[in-house]
């Protein structure tokens, strides 16, 4: 019996993949990002037991959603391939429904084997946030390498898998020009790539890091402006990519 630990769960989600997804947030991260809106999800003994079975159950209901408009199901996290096994099976159970999958992940997989084959192989659609082409810039942002990261896109590119890539605009972390065309440069040539996502910071999850009595360190950073968005997503339509922000 599969069973994973869930953070949360939300039911009708619009901007987590295509149409109306049903996204199963679940716990664990290794990543320590500096702006991060779940905080709470790091611990991989946090949250709650389901099982794949369970969460079908709890799935099927929005199935005629989905059929609409074009949704499914959303694995996301903290970091979903963590566990790894667990969405291969709930993914699994999905195709065999008729249910397009879309994992959500930050690409820090040290190890490319038979259980991330395994993941890909029933995976419809990768979302790949990229947090920073500079690893030094990287580092400092998340407390990790970006090479992991780097890594996995490469895979998804050489097996020719759907994906969008996200990059969170983060005032004096991610928003320099110089950034973004580290980030264009990569990209452009990877025609698995439908779309990239600009996302702008924002300061909503910082509350749950007073939860842990930890310090926000971007406390009262402002979101990146409409213009210093547009400047940026000009940098990525100029090596012809679909950007969106």
């Amino acid at each position: 019996m599969f069973q994973g630990r869930i953070h949360s769960i939300e039911t009708c989600g619009t901007v987590d993949g295509p149409g109306i997804r049903f996204i199963l947030f679940l716990q664990g991260c290794l990543m320590r990002c500096k702006y991060c809106h779940n905080r709470d999800s790091w611990d991989e003994d946090g949250g709650y037991v389901k099982t794949v079975s369970e969460v079908m159950d709890e799935i099927r209901p929005y199935k005629h959603f989905f059929r609409a408009n074009g949704g499914g199901v959303t694995a996301s996290g903290g970091e979903a391939i963590l566990q790894a096994e667990f969405v291969t099976e709930l993914f699994k159970q999905c195709k065999a429904e008729g249910i397009h999958t879309c994992l959500d992940t930050n690409g820090f997989v040290k190890k490319h084997d038979k259980v991330i084959d395994d993941l890909l192989a029933v995976t419809d659609l990768v979302m790949l946030d990229l947090k920073q082409l500079n690893d030094k810039k990287h580092i400092d942002l998340t407390k990790v390498s970006n090479r992991y990261a780097i890594k996995f896109a490469k895979h998804l590119q050489e097996i020719n898998k759907p994906a969008w890539i996200r990059y969170v605009i983060v005032p004096g972390y991610s928003d320099d020009a110089p950034s973004a065309k580290l980030l264009a440069d990569f990209v452009a040539p990877m025609e698995n790539v439908e779309r990239l996502e600009l996302l702008p910071y924002h300061a909503m999850g910082e509350y749950k890091w007073a939860e842990f009595g930890e310090k926000y360190e971007l406390e009262g950073m402002s979101p990146p402006s409409k213009a210093a968005m547009k400047a940026l997503g000009i940098i990525f339509e100029d090596q012809n990519i679909n950007v969106i922000f």
